[in-house]
């Protein structure tokens, strides 16, 4: 037996990014931080980046909540979908049963409101729907 152990690589805590900006914006960071209320420019766009994900919060919880993996049988309605439309909002339908879409639901509804299918089990829907949404099924 060996005393010696294999330390695991240390993953990063931080993923590096490249950015472009206009001259006159890196001015006006430069000049915030020569002020004193940044330490560095990473520390304004690292804060930047964090304000501007919080006044989103809201719209990351319901799209993640869209996103979770349903399990059994769920409807969607021509209603269901019309709404969606109308909030501006993108179903990802991820569903472990049986997935239904309803028969008054027309091609064009369906590519305005569903980005992608994924389906453990079957898919009801018209040929026309199904064939319309045939690139965003898995």
């Amino acid at each position: 037996m060996s005393n010696v152990k294999q330390i695991r690589d240390k993953q990063p805590e931080n993923e590096k990014i490249t950015i472009n900006l206009g001259f006159v914006d890196l001015g006006r960071i430069d000049l915030l931080v020569q002020e004193g209320f940044y330490s560095n420019r990473s520390d304004l766009i690292r804060t930047a980046i964090r304000n501007q994900i919080e006044s989103h919060v809201e719209t990351v919880r319901t799209t993640l909540e869209r996103h979770t993996m349903e399990l059994g049988l769920r409807d969607y309605s021509k209603a269901d979908l019309e709404a969606l439309r109308d909030a501006g909002e993108l179903l990802h339908v991820k569903v472990v049963g049986l997935a239904r879409i309803a028969a008054d639901v027309s091609p064009e509804l369906a590519m305005k409101t569903i980005g992608s299918i994924t389906v453990l089990g079957a898919l009801q829907a018209s040929a026309e729907v199904k064939a319309a949404l045939a690139d965003r099924i898995k």
